[in-house]
């Protein structure tokens, strides 16, 4: 058993709704990171009661680069998202000397799930956070067949929210 070979996954994929609008910093080396939280939420019925409840998580967020100052001037309070990434764990102590641990999704993909300047549209714009990655920016409905695209594709009726 000691040769045993297993095989890591990290991959996470979430739609939801920013709870407060995004903080942009720059590091003191000057590269941008942009931090928020979404809520994401599944629906489920009761066993006992025998009625639909909806549970919330909120989610802590980051991304870097071009990606952040992006997401810095198009996303509020309340914009949909998609974000492809992965977990990441960080640990800090505190000036009163606590530990803390933290883990957050640190996001290689996101995709606006709505056209700036407007709330409610169907269009949607995808950024890719690393140069390999395929990113687009075509909006539902404009000549893009979902089936060949790499970023999948929503409209409003499809966003569980």
């Amino acid at each position: 058993m000691a040769n045993l070979r297993l095989h890591s996954l990290n991959d996470v994929k979430l739609v939801g709704r920013l709870t407060r609008d995004p903080e942009l910093r720059y590091t003191p080396q000057g590269t941008p990171v942009c931090h928020f939280r979404i809520a994401v939420s599944r629906s489920y019925k009761d066993r006992n009661s025998n009625e639909w409840k909806e549970e919330v998580a909120f989610v802590p967020c980051s991304t870097w680069r071009e990606t952040a100052e992006r997401c810095g001037q198009r996303l509020k309070k309340g914009s949909p998202v998609f974000i492809e990434g992965r977990l990441q764990s960080r640990d800090w102590t505190t000036k009163e000397g606590q530990k803390r641990f933290d883990l957050e999704v640190n996001i290689l993909k996101i995709q606006f799930l709505e056209m700036a300047g407007e709330g409610g549209s169907s269009a949607s714009e995808a950024v890719a956070e690393d140069p390999g990655a395929e990113a687009s920016a075509t909006p539902v409905g404009a000549g893009a067949s979902s089936a060949n695209s790499k970023v999948a594709q929503y409209n409003d009726d499809e966003v569980p929210f």
